[in-house]
């Protein structure tokens, strides 16, 4: 296999033939070919016994050829002492399935398409067999994934940093209507997209204690003698950008001990023990966010955030040594971002460094450290912003809590200035929380040690000042800005919907992937007939492949032709799902009671997971099927409604449900969502938003138009108004006759199958604390629904909104909020990749 024969023969006849390279040609002969090489020598199968895993292996082989060719250019040139590279430092990254991704970002899609096709093979069964990494649980894990994108898009050289969990988040199986967590195996058949990267393997310190001494120059210095020591494995895996040869690096570290194997131990009979340092040193990365309730988990969370971010700074250092003689220059070369509190504790590891390991003194290092790191807030929820007790965090990490308590002094003392005879603001801005069994507080860390703090939405990066940062904010406001986050088109368009995407293209051209504010042109179209009926016949299409797709997974049959109003995203209180569901339940009693009412038949879908600690979300799920099972059985409604809950919700499921979503509910209470990302995905596929003036709403209302967007709801100042005054949910139910009904209707068990305690948490939580304020914004909630179902029925009138949410959303896109991190937080210039071009001589081919 390879090159062949005649083809050989005929290039050494005639020097002037041009023959493809199997690992980097683009040609349909060149793949084939690749493909089947790849079958051969990396699967050892021949297609007749091949499965279709083995297909897809030899597919993921042969494009990543393709990417390594433009990744080890990247590397190298990446590499010259005078560029500074940013390092994404994330707990999560939720990147997605890669195959169809990188065919689009290669541009390659069509030409394997056919390849793949002349095969006797279909490449989106190919794509469809890819298992979905979970390496993430949300939007933050999504958002990392998005921003990888669009810095190799935007030829930013960049590495992100995480953990290589071996299961990641949970596959979520619904039984009886109840979520059951199963182990996510993603690893379990290879994965062909990461390289192992063992000769740059590091080593992580835990326990233990320190110990001062003074080295040879009489200077004052600390050791950290640890208790145990854990290896940590880099594991690389190419993130490529669109049309461009950059291709940046995805570092993921995986655990190990040191010695795996302890043959003193074996010898005398102790078989467990014998293995015992590689299972406690593996455990470390085996799950994404363990259960933190017992205080085992507790300290294995901590654990995992010091080891990825002590192994992705030692490694940051190693590199900048190769062409820099000293760390003089580290803040100058690197721009490091903490993705929330999760590595907040670089802050620390890098005095370490930099004081006990090169021998820096105190303020050098300290000005090296916060000309350094940005850290970007992702909540607004003071609960959500972590905090470790002191007993869990000087035991694991002696050393590093010395630093955090020196850092904490010195920092009091420039507050003392500023802020004299203030003990509250003392208490407020320390590190350290005094209260209780006392806490190390990440977020306080983070805000101290990084020269840039930022919001992730205009409204957010408000209340930041106002609440939760309010303090830091009086004492830095040059550190707080805001970049609004953004989505990458290439996933969320090109990929998931490539029938909007060719409509599009074949009226402005296709510069908008990567420039989304051309979609503006799109405006001149809205007035055009048969623009419209394109458009909605591109969207019909789309809502009868996810019809499909729901009736093969769930075994519901939907009605393609009805509005599909779809609220897919991590199940919390604070996003109201069960909000939705009041609404699905009035929608119900009106038909009961008045069959003959002219509402438009509606589809709702639901996706996501409930932490499984979660008590409350997981009887949220629980509602929602019950709900559904009801409604569903009904032969009174005769199909006008229908509730869906769609399984394990990922990546790959988004891109189903997004472009085929007529109304995207964003309905969280005002004040409580950062940003949100599936906001901007929904309104990038042409769905209109009923939301609240939350998180990124607010913008994107601003851009679509008021007109074009259902608002209802409290303000964030509303909300805190209600609660200063003793909010009484109860009054509600007592006056709204209609939110009486229907919360008497899950009281009374005709959703549970008599059961009355089954839902009654959900009903008692509303009555009395209601912390999120359901029953407050219900009527408004009911009446913009109204506004939404009469829109509908004017298809006419709802194909103009579509097209101008699709037309407006430009600001949205993750190149943008790249572009200004990269101009008002990093930095960093772009770096044009330049490919060698393959020859014989250069390979050591010699015909």
């Amino acid at each position: 296999m390879g090159i062949d024969h005649l083809s050989l023969m005929a290039s050494i006849l005639n020097p002037n033939v041009t023959i493809e390279d199997d690992r980097t040609g683009l040609d349909i002969e060149t793949i084939r070919r690749a493909v089947l090489d790849n079958l051969f020598y990396i699967q050892g199968k021949f297609p007749a016994i091949a499965t279709k895993h083995d297909f897809y292996m030899a597919l993921a082989y042969t494009v990543r050829d393709r990417l390594l060719q433009r990744w080890l250019n990247s590397v190298q040139t990446n590499l010259k002492k005078d560029v500074k590279s940013v390092a994404y430092l994330s707990a999560e990254f939720l990147v997605g399935p890669h195959l169809g991704n990188n065919l689009i970002n290669l541009d390659i899609y069509q030409q394997v398409e056919q390849a793949i096709k002349e095969s006797g093979l279909n490449l989106q069964e190919l794509i469809d067999t890819e298992e979905e990494p979970g390496l993430g649980n949300g939007g933050l894990g999504r958002l990392a994934a998005c921003y990888l994108d669009s810095l190799s898009s935007l030829e930013i050289p960049a590495i992100g940093y995480g953990i290589r969990y071996e299961f990641g988040i949970f596959d979520q199986h619904i039984q009886d209507g109840w979520q059951v967590e199963i182990t996510d195996k993603w690893l379990q058949y290879g994965n062909p997209w990461e390289i192992a990267r063992p000769e740059s393997s590091v080593m992580v310190n835990f326990g233990g204690r320190t110990e001062a001494y003074t080295d040879d120059h009489g200077a004052f210095r600390v050791r950290w003698i640890p208790e145990y020591v854990v290896k940590g494995i880099p594991y690389d895996t190419p993130i490529l950008g669109y049309k461009v040869n950059t291709a940046n690096t995805l570092r993921l570290w995986r655990s190990e001990a040191c010695e795996s194997f302890n043959f003193e131990r074996f010898n005398q009979g102790d078989y467990y023990g014998a293995v015992d340092s590689k299972v406690h040193s593996e455990n470390l990365c085996k799950v994404l966010y363990p259960n933190d309730e017992p205080i085992q988990g507790k300290e294995l969370r901590l654990q995992q955030q010091y080891f990825f971010v002590c192994c992705s700074l030692q490694d940051m250092i190693r590199t900048h040594l190769i062409e820099n003689s000293s760390l003089d220059n580290f803040d100058q070369l690197w721009a490091i971002q903490l993705n929330d509190t999760h590595p907040a504790v670089a802050v620390a590891e890098l005095m370490r460094l930099l004081v006990d390991v090169h021998h820096y003194e105190w303020e050098p290092a300290w000005q090296i450290t916060e000309n350094t790191f940005g850290y970007t807030n992702h909540t607004l929820l003071p609960e959500a912003l972590e905090k470790w007790p002191l007993s869990i965090f000087g035991r694991l990490l002696p050393r590093l809590l010395e630093i955090i308590y020196e850092i904490n002094n010195r920092f009091l003392e420039r507050v003392r200035i500023k802020f004299p005879d203030n003990g509250s603001k003392m208490s407020s801005l320390s590190i350290i929380d005094e209260s209780d069994d006392k806490y190390v507080r990440m977020a306080n860390l983070a805000c101290i040690g990084s020269h840039r703090i930022n919001g992730v939405a205009q409204l957010h990066s408000e209340l930041l000042k106002e609440t939760i940062l309010h303090d830091f904010y009086a004492l830095f406001p040059e550190k707080f800005t805001n970049v609004t986050n953004g989505v990458t088109p290439r996933r969320w368009m090109v990929l998931s919907n490539p029938r909007l995407t060719e409509l599009i293209t074949q009226k402005i051209g296709n510069r908008w992937i990567n420039h989304l504010d051309e979609l503006k042109q799109l405006e001149q179209f809205v007035d055009d007939a048969s623009f419209r009926s394109q458009w909605r016949q591109v969207k019909q299409e789309v809502k009868q492949d996810l019809a499909k797709y729901i009736e093969k997974k769930v075994g519901i049959v939907v009605n393609p032709a009805s509005l599909f109003d779809v609220q897919v995203k991590r199940i919390h209180e604070y996003k109201r799902q069960h909000l939705n569901v009041l609404h699905i339940i009035t929608l119900y009693n009106r038909l009961k009671h008045n069959p003959n009412l002219d509402i438009p038949p509606r589809t709702f879908i639901f996706g996501g997971k409930a932490a499984p600690g979660y008590f409350m979300a997981k009887r949220i799920i629980k509602l929602i099927t019950s709900v559904g099972d009801v409604i569903n059985n009904d032969p009174d409604l005769k199909d006008r409604l229908k509730v869906v809950f769609l399984p394990d919700y990922n990546v790959t499921l988004g891109q189903r449900v997004y472009p085929a979503a007529d109304l995207s509910e964003q309905i969280s209470t005002a004040g409580k969502e950062a940003s949100g990302t599936g906001n901007m995905k929904f309104s990038l596929n042409g769905a209109l938003t009923i939301g609240t003036l939350d998180g990124a709403n607010v913008e994107i209302r601003e851009e679509v138009g008021a007109e074009n967007f259902f608002l209802f709801g409290l303000t964030t100042p509303q909300v805190a108004e209600v609660k200063s005054h003793g909010y009484y949910p109860r009054g509600h139910y007592d006056s709204n006759e209609e939110l009486r009904g229907v919360l008497d209707l899950i009281s009374c068990g005709f959703f549970s199958r008599g059961n009355r305690e089954l839902l009654q948490p959900i009903v008692d939580n509303l009555l009395y604390d209601d912390p999120y304020l359901l029953l407050a914004d219900y009527q408004s909630y009911i009446n913009s629904q109204e506004e939404v179902s009469e829109a509908y029925k004017d298809q006419e009138r709802w194909s103009r909104m579509s097209i101008l949410n699709v037309a407006r959303m430009g600001k949205f896109s993750s190149d943008r909020s790249i572009q200004e991190y990269c101009d008002n937080i990093w930095k960093v210039q772009p770096v044009s990749i330049k490919l060698q071009a393959y020859n014989q001589e250069n390979a050591g081919l010699k015909v």
